[in-house]
């Protein structure tokens, strides 16, 4: 069954701040295999002009999807979790995430479209401080198999 193309636009604000740390920065460079000292020592990440440890690049994946969940689970919307797949992924840095970062993401179904015999759903999250200060902007894709059939 198609996707309910209704959803195009809609907007999903985060439900709380993610509060980024350095355990969880450290654990993510660990199991995408990164040993860049940047995201797990302090003093490197400072050497190299940042305040404190940073986040690899594609770290926002652990968050920025949380605001779009509550479409992706809407009945309504028509999507089978149980038949999606990741399809891509892109990221647009205004600066980097820091260790003690407080981020709130705007996430927003941009696209629905079929491929084939698949749905393919784009959701668009803005990334910012709790200040408001933009830090990046990520562009998900997934893949729902068969949902066009």
């Amino acid at each position: 069954m198609a996707l309910n193309r209704d959803f195009v636009g809609r907007t999903y604000p985060s439900s709380a701040p993610y509060e980024v740390s350095r355990v969880k920065i450290r654990e993510f460079a660990t199991a995408i295999g990164d040993g860049n000292p940047i995201y797990r020592d302090k003093e490197a990440a400072q050497a190299a002009g940042h305040p404190d440890v940073i986040a690899p690049p594609t770290f926002p994946i652990v968050f920025s999807l949380q605001s779009g969940g509550e479409a992706l689970t809407d009945p309504e919307l028509g999507l089978n979790i149980a038949m999606v797949v990741h399809g891509e992924q892109r990221f647009e840095y205004t600066r980097p995430i820091y260790a003690g970062d407080e981020l709130i993401t705007t996430a927003t179904i941009t696209d629905i479209r079929s491929a084939g015999r698949n749905e393919l759903l784009t959701v668009r999250s803005e990334i910012t401080t709790a200040a408001g200060e933009p830090v990046c902007t990520t562009y998900n894709t997934i893949v729902e198999r068969g949902g066009a059939a």
